[in-house]
């Protein structure tokens, strides 16, 4: 966590960046924290992510792991939360509904703790989903970056690839994938074509 001031009450953390930056392996860290400080904790996380773990499971690409709730919507988080849970926290939040800021807020108000990890931006390089708000909302808010593939630099993109090439603009935003479909790029690195622009690298 960033912040050295302490919290009182209930407040929201959200762990945002790039693919590969380590927004799941922190998420988990926090957990396992809490839980050795013996609260009550309850995981969510997008039902649409299978990649590392399976669907009950949130999962870092270095192989940790912590058990969750799939879910597909804020309405669903809100319908399935323990009622004495004191830490909640949501892997993957980019996927869901606007409503889950709403969600967050109000578990804080009622004095939970709150985390959110979640991709800040698609691999257009724009604003995904859910994250403006929850970034602008948030008690605490650290952002995350992976290493540029290409260059070395701090990577702050999500670079998709089709068959090895730099996807099209008008691509579907959502379609989940590990290193096989996507890389850690900079913005100087990062790529995405447009119209009828060749393909490159």
């Amino acid at each position: 966590m960033s912040s050295t001031f302490q919290l009182t009450g209930g407040w929201v953390e959200v762990i945002a960046g790039s693919m590969f930056s380590g927004k799941s392996e922190e998420l988990i860290r926090r957990v396992r924290r809490s839980m050795i400080a013996k609260k009550r904790v309850q995981v969510f996380k997008s039902h649409l992510d299978n990649r590392y773990s399976g669907v009950f499971t949130v999962g870092s690409h270095d192989g940790r792991t912590v058990e969750a709730i799939p879910v597909d919507s804020a309405s669903q988080v809100a319908a399935r939360l323990d009622p004495f849970a004191q830490v909640i926290a949501i892997d993957e939040v980019q996927f869901l509904d606007d409503g889950i800021a709403d969600v967050a807020n109000d578990l804080a108000a009622r004095g939970r703790r709150v985390i959110l990890a979640g991709i800040d931006t698609d691999f257009r390089g724009e604003p995904f989903g859910p994250m403006p708000r929850l970034m602008c909302q948030a008690e605490v808010m650290d952002k995350l970056h992976a290493i540029c593939v290409l260059c070395g630099a701090p990577a702050s993109r999500n670079q998709r690839l089709i068959d090895g090439k730099p996807a099209y603009w008008d691509s579907p935003q959502i379609m989940v994938g590990g290193t096989e479909s996507y890389e850690a790029r900079c913005r100087t690195c990062h790529v995405v074509l447009r119209g009828d622009q060749p393909s490159m690298l």
